[in-house]
C-alpha cells in the first residue's frame, strides 16, 4: 500500500484511490474543493461541453469514493461522517448542474 503524497502525511493510500495517490482525508479535502469549483462554476454558467465533463467528474468520483466507503478500508466515525457529507457533496453538484442546464435550455430560442 502507497502512503499519500501530500507532504508531511504518512497515512496509507487506499486501493480505490491509488490513481490520486491520496490518503481518505486528503482526497475528501481535494474533492470538497473541486465540487464547492465546479457549483460557483455551474452557477455562473458553463458550456454543455463543460457540463458533460462536471456529470462524469460526479459518477467518476461517486462511484470511487463508494469504493473507499464499502471496500474494507477501516474507516473512523468521523471520516464516515465526512465521506457521507462528500456524497452529499456530490449529489448537489448534480442538482445544481442539472438546473444550470435546465436554464440554458429555456434561454435558447426554440428553433
Amino acid at each position: 500500500m502507497a502512503v499519500c503524497q501530500v507532504q508531511g502525511c504518512k497515512l496509507d493510500v487506499p486501493a480505490a484511490l491509488d490513481d490520486s495517490a491520496l490518503c481518505v482525508l486528503h482526497y475528501l479535502v481535494w474533492l470538497d474543493g473541486n465540487c464547492a469549483a465546479m457549483r460557483r462554476e455551474t452557477a455562473s454558467g458553463a458550456t454543455t461541453e463543460r457540463h458533460d465533463q462536471i456529470a462524469a467528474f460526479v459518477r467518476e468520483h461517486g462511484e470511487r469514493l463508494s469504493h473507499v466507503a464499502t471496500g474494507g478500508y477501516r474507516l473512523s466515525d468521523d471520516m464516515k461522517a465526512r465521506v457521507l457529507n462528500e456524497f452529499l457533496s456530490l449529489m448537489n453538484l448534480r442538482e445544481n448542474l442539472e438546473r444550470a442546464m435546465e436554464r440554458a435550455a429555456k434561454a435558447r430560442p426554440a428553433s
